[in-house]
């Protein structure tokens, strides 16, 4: 059991509550067993989506029934861990068509950002980590040293080169970003892309690149974006975020210059907005449409923000 700092189990698709067990990924026979045993757990994900059904308590999110048997064939499901005796694999069942008779025997595909406020923490976790790591096998089918096709390994944790001169080992990524509450004091700096629903403004965020500290990153995202320059860079806390691999690494940062100048090929807008203007939108459940609002309480974004109006 991993024990985490109170600050990073906050966020959201945190604290799995699983072992991941790395000391199995290597014993083909100890997953062999699991793979095979009646109360071993899998994880179906199609297309980055996972399946719902509805139950008298309401929606129940659908695992694999280990007993039948047409989703196995292909499949190489991905372990995720243990929980006391009980493994968890993932499995892409994404090679079927929508509206397969199978897909919907099992329930409907939701988001998981949908998903997500549908059930407890631990399984919203577990999803996120099922998406990610599957994720990343969709993409890394081929090998990027050689081109050739690679193969899945170590429990889906690793996929080689299957070509014997190249044998290059291929080990799942993620994306670190910053993502950061730029303040003056008693105001934020929020901006908008495009995509965004009508009214909803966030904090700046972008790609660590190459050769730069995390706060180098903070820095140069802030000014690039939005022309405004920042000091005392201060790590918040860091949340997965499988949308569709990137982990996202909260900071909180204190203006020096406040004039903004929006980059419009990165944001739609960027303005500041006043303590006031900020609690009442985080006060509200349901915003009329089009009027200021705040990203999800599920995101990073949300969480550095209402930390900032409890700090006063």
């Amino acid at each position: 059991m991993v024990i985490m700092t109170n600050r990073s189990q906050k966020n959201f698709y945190t604290g799995a509550g699983l072992d991941r067990a790395t000391v199995f990924r290597k014993q083909a026979d100890w997953l062999a067993q699991r793979l095979a045993a009646p109360d071993s757990r899998f994880v179906g994900v199609w297309r980055g989506q996972f399946l719902v059904s509805q139950g008298d308590a309401g929606p129940l999110p659908a695992f694999l029934d280990p007993a039948t048997p047409w989703w196995r064939e292909g499949a190489a499901p991905a372990f995720l861990g243990v929980e006391g005796e009980i493994a968890y694999f993932a499995v892409d069942l994404s090679g079927l068509e929508e509206g397969h008779p199978d897909l919907l025997g099992l329930g409907t595909p939701t988001e998981l950002r949908t998903l997500a406020h549908l059930v407890d923490r631990p399984t919203a976790s577990l999803f996120a980590y099922a998406r990610g790591l599957l994720f990343w096998h969709q993409r890394h089918r081929f090998c990027g040293v050689c081109g050739s096709v690679t193969e899945v390994v170590e429990g889906g944790h690793v996929r080689r080169c299957t070509n014997p001169a190249c044998a290059t080992m291929h080990f799942p990524r993620t994306d670190p970003a910053v993502i950061m509450l730029v303040h003056d004091g008693d105001r934020v700096l929020l901006g908008r892309q495009s995509r965004f629903a009508a009214g909803m403004y966030s904090t700046l965020a972008g790609f660590v690149e190459p050769g730069e500290s995390l706060e180098e990153a903070v820095a140069r995202e802030v000014m690039e974006e939005a022309g405004v320059s920042v000091t005392d860079v201060r790590y918040q806390s860091s949340q997965p975020w499988p949308f569709p691999s990137s982990l996202m690494l909260g900071f909180h940062a204190r203006a020096l210059s406040t004039e903004v100048k929006v980059d419009l090929d990165e944001l739609e807008d960027a303005r500041w907005f006043t303590r006031d203007e900020v609690a009442a939108a985080a006060a509200k459940r349901s915003p009329p449409d089009g009027s200021f609002r705040l990203p999800g309480p599920d995101s990073i974004a949300r969480r550095l923000i209402e930390d900032w109006l409890e700090e006063g």
